[in-house]
């Protein structure tokens, strides 16, 4: 993030934040997160649609991935060993916003654990394969329990980046980054009942999600803003096929 690595900012958040274009697409991509949730789904949230949610979202991040099945399938417990593991993590996701809020680096952690289980050697679950990607997901971890005036949808949107593109873990790096960035969502009240399917919106544009992550990974400002501007649509793209906006 802009700031991030050059320590050139107190709240480095709210630098990257504040680069050109990004504060009125984010305004403008709240606004509709805000409206969707007030307007629409007020009286229509409930436990089923944050499972619904977060099940989409599973077979959104999935696919990613290189899955290749429907959410009904998922839903019947059908899938390949990625799929299954995503949806596993996808029912303890929500579990993890009090552990964020206190113990980001250890939220991280737990996500990579419950996601990589039964995926990859027992040692390596969980925990960092090297220095530089375990310093950058300690780094983030101080960062993100700083005070910030960056708006929460933009430090959603750098958690992912960043976990991303330390590619700390052996692999499933991607897997955790999307499913950070839902915990922080939910953490900063942008959607607090978590209806919105912001993996969805990266699967909708798979070329231009890798594309905008390589930019971010160049570590210049004009990359982080070209991976916000692409978040800020993403976002968007997220919450049109939230499960309380369809009919």
């Amino acid at each position: 993030m802009c700031g991030y690595a050059a320590g050139v900012s107190t709240d480095p958040f709210l630098a990257s934040a504040s680069l050109e274009g990004v504060p009125s697409a984010f305004a403008a991509t709240r606004d509709g997160i805000d409206s969707l949730i007030r307007d629409r789904g007020l009286r229509r949230t409930s436990p089923a649609t944050t499972v619904e949610s977060l099940l989409l979202g599973a077979a959104a991040t999935a696919s990613l991935e290189g899955s290749d099945f429907t959410v009904d399938e998922l839903r019947a417990g059908g899938g390949d060993d990625i799929a299954r593991a995503v949806v596993r993590l996808s029912s303890e996701l929500l579990g993890l916003v009090p552990v964020w809020n206190r113990a980001p680096l250890q939220a991280i952690a737990r996500i990579h654990a419950v996601v990589a289980s039964g995926l990859i050697d027992a040692e390596e679950v969980g925990r960092p394969v090297n220095a530089e990607g375990a310093s950058r997901l300690s780094m983030l971890s101080r960062l993100v329990q700083q005070p910030t005036q960056a708006p929460g949808l933009v430090v959603a949107a750098l958690v992912h980046a960043e976990i991303a593109s330390a590619g700390a873990f052996v692999s499933l790096n991607g897997v955790v980054a999307r499913a950070a960035e839902r915990v922080v969502m939910v953490a900063k009240g942008v959607d607090p009942a978590s209806v919105t399917v912001p993996e969805a919106g990266h699967a909708a544009e798979p070329d231009g999600y890798r594309g905008a992550l390589a930019a971010y990974a160049r570590g210049d400002s004009a990359g982080v803003n070209q991976w916000l501007m692409y978040a800020s649509q993403a976002y968007v793209r997220g919450a049109d096929v939230a499960p309380l906006s369809i009919g």
